[in-house]
């Protein structure tokens, strides 16, 4: 359970880009470049003569493009999301929204087909191990007959969970309780920072001053947090473990060791 590193913000360039140049630091292509500023993802270029020249703040609006494409939002929930955003924005305010965007855990999607499937899993799985493997959220099969892998890290956990040997039904049952119980916990998480954390910052008028501090606040947040759940998370489970045995058990049942 490792939380995606943050990206280091940018260096805005020191002088404004050419349109090759902006395609060179994003890595994306002049082609999609053009396609976004004609769907209005991003603002036009600053004309100086006939030259079309880019700001820093086109350089990390198009970065935050990208991490929202990362994300799994669709173009028109793109166009939505940015169209909430002045063009007047700074970059210190767009590399703020890209930190608040940043997935905790890295989640790569990947469809390959079958037989790279097998080739990655090191073995041809049963369709039984297939169905673990989807009941724990690690795979859907596609109907043309690829994969689609949430991961390497989930994959590799529910991999290991073949060889325990419970049944589909039951893995389906504990991914369902930890969903649950996490989203609820996830939407709890993030409406306390937008209450004590973000809203503040608003209600003193987004002073320039604090941005930098705010974005690595949330930066620095993500581990600690991830690392207090999973800590809490075992001493409730030791808890548990000791109440039900003193429960369940005789006056003179041995105490459990504390952990």
């Amino acid at each position: 359970m490792t939380p995606a590193s943050d990206p280091e913000p940018v260096t805005a360039p020191e002088h404004p880009l050419t349109i090759d140049q902006l395609a060179a630091r994003s890595g994306i292509s002049v082609r999609t470049i053009r396609f976004y500023t004609g769907k209005g993802l991003l603002p036009p270029p600053v004309l100086r003569g006939r030259l079309g020249l880019y700001r820093p703040e086109h350089l990390t609006r198009l970065e935050l493009i990208c991490e929202l494409s990362g994300l799994g939002f669709t173009l028109a929930a793109i166009e939505g999301y940015l169209a909430r955003l002045p063009d007047s924005l700074s970059q210190e305010e767009l590399q703020l929204q890209r930190a608040l965007l940043v997935p905790w855990v890295a989640e790569p999607l990947e469809e390959v087909c079958s037989d790279e499937f097998t080739r990655r899993v090191g073995r041809a799985l049963t369709e039984q191990q297939m169905g673990s493997l989807e009941a724990l959220g690690a795979v859907e099969r596609q109907p043309g007959g690829t994969v689609l892998i949430h991961g390497s890290a989930a994959l590799s956990a529910a991999l290991a969970s073949l060889d325990i040997g419970i049944s589909p039904e039951v893995l389906h049952k504990l991914h369902t309780l930890i969903t649950m119980h996490t989203t609820a916990l996830a939407e709890d998480l993030m409406q306390l920072f937008q209450t004590d954390v973000l809203q503040p910052y608003r209600d003193r008028g987004r002073p320039a001053a604090e941005r930098a501090r705010l974005r690595e606040i949330y930066t620095r947040m993500k581990p600690l947090t991830v690392q207090g759940v999973v800590t809490a998370f075992g001493r409730a489970v030791n808890r548990t473990i000791r109440e039900r045995f003193t429960e369940s058990g005789s006056e003179t049942a041995p105490r459990l060791p504390r952990p």
